[in-house]
C-alpha cells in the first residue's frame, strides 16, 4: 500500500489557509460595516473598501479550500496546484510548502 504523504499534507496546509483566511475575511467584513455605521467620523470610501477586499480574499480562501479538498482525493491536478496557489496568497509560508508539495506528487493524482 501506497502512502500519499505529499497530497495529504498539501491538502491540509491548503485547507487550513482557506479556513484561517475565511476567518479573517468575516473580521474585516464587520470592520467595514462597523466603519460604514460611524458615519461621518471616517472617509466614505473605507467601508466599501473593506468589503471589497473581504470579498476577494473569500474568493481565495475558498479555493484553496476546494483546491486542499481534490488534493488529497488526488482528483484534478491542475485544481489542486491553483488551490495550493490560492493557499499562497492566503498565508504565504503554508502556501510555499503546499505548492512544493502539489507539484512534487503530481504523479499521485488520478
Amino acid at each position: 500500500m501506497e502512502h500519499y504523504w505529499r497530497t495529504a499534507t498539501a491538502g491540509i496546509l491548503d485547507i487550513i489557509s482557506g479556513a484561517g483566511m475565511l476567518f479573517i475575511c468575516f473580521w474585516l467584513a464587520l470592520a467595514g460595516g462597523i466603519v460604514g455605521v460611524l458615519g461621518s467620523d471616517v472617509p466614505q470610501w473605507l467601508s466599501p473598501a473593506l468589503f471589497t477586499v473581504a470579498i476577494a480574499m473569500a474568493v481565495l480562501a475558498v479555493l484553496a479550500i476546494l483546491g486542499g479538498i481534490f488534493c488529497i482525493l488526488r482528483k484534478v491536478w491542475g485544481l489542486a496546484l491553483t488551490g495550493a496557489i490560492a493557499a499562497f496568497f492566503c498565508f504565504f509560508l503554508l502556501g510555499a510548502i503546499s505548492i512544493v508539495l502539489t507539484a512534487l506528487a503530481r504523479s499521485e493524482f488520478k
